[in-house]
């Protein structure tokens, strides 16, 4: 893989187990208005089988989950979050539901993620698959078991790649979602429904410009073996003849000697900045989004 390859032009066909994900069963007659006042998206416009990435903040508007939130039925969500947000994540998004008819269920499902239109070809009518809308063309899938040829990691690179967040417990309640870009993705956020937890925060920082931070994409090859930075850990980035610790990784992935770095930073920052993260040296990668905000 050059610099510049995505994963999928790789590899034709990928299908992963994503052990690293849960799957959380919200269901109830409250279920909607129940998420509608806690999660950032518009829950009343997810149609039944459609599905939009999100987040759930808390009252000062710092993220304590990012997940993917599919509509199975009327009265039936399905939360796609990441294990290592877990318990907490659930503990915070059910924290009031105990006023309404809602039911907060983990299951054991196994996930999968695939990728290629052979994978796709092979997918069953049991199977559930959400199609990604953003970036390269894969699916999350459940329902039936699949013979799986890769490493879900492979997954997390994706996800880097295409400037889609990956929140891990050590920047939960960190980051307001629009430091994450969310604001650019899907229908994660939305500025026009009614109140949910930490909105305040979140339409000050589009209305009054108080997000100064975007995610950032940095990539770079190296030679033998490299040490992946933590999460919540700082890169270094060039001053003239010195090197500054800046910004927050939030993941990273180190496949075919090149190194991916996804990073919150100041959004203000040159795109030919140069950066280095455990002795590698990395640049600015280009996001398939722009990050221009629509008014």
């Amino acid at each position: 893989m050059t610099l510049s390859c995505k994963v999928s032009q790789a590899y034709p066909e990928l299908r992963m187990q994503l052990s690293q994900y849960c799957l959380i069963d919200i269901s109830g007659v409250d279920a909607e208005k129940y998420l509608q006042g806690q999660l950032t998206c518009d829950v009343t416009k997810i149609e039944v089988g459609s599905h939009t990435l999100t987040s759930h903040c808390d009252p000062k508007g710092k993220m304590s989950a990012l997940l993917r939130l599919y509509r199975a039925e009327t009265e039936k969500f399905i939360a796609i979050i990441h294990r290592d947000l877990m318990p907490e994540a659930l503990t915070q998004l059910k924290k009031y539901a105990v006023f309404s008819k809602v039911t907060f269920t983990e299951l054991d499902t196994p996930i999968y993620g695939v990728a290629g239109e052979e994978a796709f070809a092979k997918l069953s009518e049991k199977t559930t698959a959400l199609m990604l809308t953003q970036g390269q063309k894969r699916a999350i899938v459940w329902g039936e078991q699949l013979e799986t040829n890769a490493d879900g990691q492979l997954w997390t690179l994706m996800d880097i790649q295409d400037g889609i967040p990956v929140l891990l417990k050590a920047n939960q309640f960190e980051l307001i979602p629009q430091a994450a870009n969310l604001q650019l993705l899907e229908n994660a956020i939305s500025f026009t429904k009614g109140c949910y937890i930490g909105q305040e925060t979140v339409a000050r920082a589009k209305y009054r410009g108080a997000n100064k931070r975007a995610l950032f994409t940095l990539v770079g090859k190296f030679e033998g073996e490299v040490a992946l930075p933590e999460p919540s850990s700082a890169v270094e980035m060039q001053l003239g003849e010195s090197w500054k610790s800046t910004g927050t990784v939030l993941s990273s992935s180190a496949h075919d000697s090149t190194l991916w770095v996804q990073v919150v930073l100041n959004k203000e920052i040159e795109p030919d900045a140069q950066f280095r993260v455990k002795g590698v040296n990395v640049q600015m990668a280009k996001l398939p989004y722009s990050l221009e905000e629509s008014e």
